[in-house]
């Protein structure tokens, strides 16, 4: 296996947030002055060459989190001060991070065939927010998996891609957390067809790979919209 040249490496986090009760029980024009405080706070680090953030609801769906801001940089530190930012805002006293899933890109090692619908997995890049639901989970694959010889790895992971190329209306974000966190990567598939991610996770259920597949769970779904929506979504 030849090793290929990267571009600059994207660190790529997922955070989950839950607000408390109490903050419900505010006054409508107080929610009003925190959610605006807390959008510029975001809207200050989310910057061109420096960090692209993307937000997400998930009221309705999980009763864990409430919303996620999906952050993609080049530093740690980047990540770092803007969640301490954030944590210094009136809403961010009423905020637990309930999950937060970080990791990085790179190339993958794996053959993954040609055309564009692979290309951001060729070259480890993450190209994110095209579509309108995103649906993300950890996963980690046993050691099992790593032992096995290279070449029967790529033939499942062949298997693997197939299946994915049959579900053409989504994109898939693959992001490597090997000693970041405690997951392998975190998968982030994106789509305007909900529909697609069900049929595919079946179908991915069937493959050889799955039989090495340690942990896949929890799954998040969510919805796309502007940062003063998402928060409005709240309360």
């Amino acid at each position: 296996m030849t090793a290929q040249p990267e571009g600059r490496r994207q660190f790529v986090s997922f955070g989950f947030y839950k607000v408390a009760p109490e903050w419900r029980r505010l006054s409508a024009a107080e929610r009003e002055e925190h959610r605006s405080e807390f959008t510029e706070t975001v809207h200050h680090w989310s910057q061109p060459d420096t960090m692209r953030v993307l937000s997400y609801s998930t009221v309705g769906m999980r009763a864990d989190c409430d919303f996620m801001l999906w952050r993609i940089c080049y530093s740690l530190e980047c990540l770092q001060e803007m969640a301490a930012a954030l944590a210094r805002t009136r809403l961010g006293a009423y905020l637990t991070l309930s999950h937060l899933y970080m990791g990085m890109t790179r190339r993958s090692q794996y053959e993954m065939g040609s055309g564009d619908r692979s290309s951001h997995l060729i070259k480890g890049v993450v190209k994110a927010g095209a579509h309108k639901y995103l649906f993300v989970n950890p996963m980690s694959r046993t050691r099992q998996w790593y032992q096995l010889p290279f070449e029967e790895r790529q033939r499942m992971v062949h298997e693997i891609i197939k299946i994915h190329g049959e579900f053409s209306r989504s994109q898939i974000n693959v992001i490597y957390s090997f000693g970041l966190g405690d997951h392998d990567y975190i998968i982030a598939n994106e789509t305007d067809h909900p529909e697609e991610c069900m049929e595919r996770f079946m179908s991915l259920r069937e493959v050889d790979a799955g039989s090495f597949v340690q942990q896949d769970t929890p799954i998040f779904t969510c919805l796309q919209d502007s940062l003063p929506r998402v928060l409005e979504k709240m309360g």
